[in-house]
């Protein structure tokens, strides 16, 4: 995928990486990796989620790379990763488990960030060796472990089996989401951001999501509606912070309060006001001062690195 099907200057035009490389998965898919930022600075590797791609991160990436090293991959199927034909919570923790592999030295610990289904595959990959040789410290960042579909607030009526029934009928919708035009911008903030998010923020997450193939989305759709990752987050025994938008309706703050009290090692939970599901775009600055505060305390550069 080209990056012009991106926002192409400002805050949000993703940053042209300083290294980029391909990491073959454990079934052998194939996965796009960009490095930034200068060699012998400390990690910070980035997992987006559901129907995004590296350009997800371009404000953190921005801000991070000047004095962090920041790895971002694409999901396999999103941005310039191919399809798969395997859809699973099981392949998203090998895909982290081999980009983690690649990308750091034996023994070398960084930050690991996940929003939304990147947040659900750090869950999934919580018991790998090849993650917890690497994971310092963890940022969850509007995500959930299970009941995705049932606590959704998209479809605006009582919670109850017909929400259900409307909410997976919408995420799970087939048809393609076409051009991004003024009704599609305001059908994305509706679904996916806060009522106050500026135009370019919601610019920047429709072209992000509106350039995920059509049955890459559905597929995913359909691993995320049955996801239950509540053993994984018990495993996630590394110290893990919690960020949410109280106007989230895709993983609302009972998602996250539910993590914390599962988490072995919970750093609490911030819950951003009025921002919604899409928060490292929505509030860059917070998001990036809780992953710099996690690199400061938790991850340790050898002298002379």
């Amino acid at each position: 995928m080209s990056r012009t099907a991106h926002v192409v200057s400002g805050p949000y035009a993703p940053p042209a990486p300083a290294r980029e490389l391909t990491v073959f998965s454990a079934d052998g898919a194939r996965l796009h990796v960009e490095v930034h930022g200068p060699e012998g600075a400390p990690s910070v590797v980035l997992a987006h989620g559901w129907t995004c791609s590296t350009a997800f991160w371009a404000a953190q990436i921005r801000e991070l790379a000047v004095d962090h090293r920041v790895v971002a991959y694409d999901q396999r199927g999103h941005g310039r990763s191919p399809a798969s034909p395997s859809c699973s919570a099981e392949g998203l923790a090998d895909d982290l488990e081999a980009v983690l592999e690649a990308t750091l030295a034996p023994g070398e610990k960084a930050v690991i960030v996940g929003h939304s289904m990147g947040g659900m595959t750090v869950m999934a990959a919580a018991e790998r060796p090849g993650f917890r040789g690497h994971a310092a410290a963890v940022l969850l960042c509007s995500t959930g472990s299970s009941g995705l579909v049932a606590q959704s607030t998209v479809v605006p009526i009582r919670a109850g089996r017909l929400r259900t029934w409307l909410t997976r009928h919408v995420l799970g919708a087939r048809a393609p989401l076409g051009p991004v035009t003024p009704l599609a911008l305001r059908i994305l903030k509706y679904g996916t951001m806060g009522p106050g998010s500026a135009p370019h923020m919601v610019e920047a997450c429709a072209r992000i999501v509106h350039a995920c193939p059509r049955k890459v989305r559905y597929a995913w759709s359909q691993v995320l509606d049955l996801l239950d990752l509540d053993h994984g987050v018990r495993q996630l025994t590394v110290p893990t912070a919690v960020v949410v938008g109280t106007a989230d309706r895709l993983t609302p703050p009972v998602h996250a309060h539910r993590l914390a009290a599962a988490l072995p090692q919970c750093l609490g939970v911030i819950e951003l006001p009025g921002v919604g599901h899409m928060t490292p775009i929505e509030a860059p600055e917070p998001v990036n001062a809780r992953i710099r505060e996690l690199v400061t305390t938790y991850v340790q550069v050898k002298e002379g690195a």
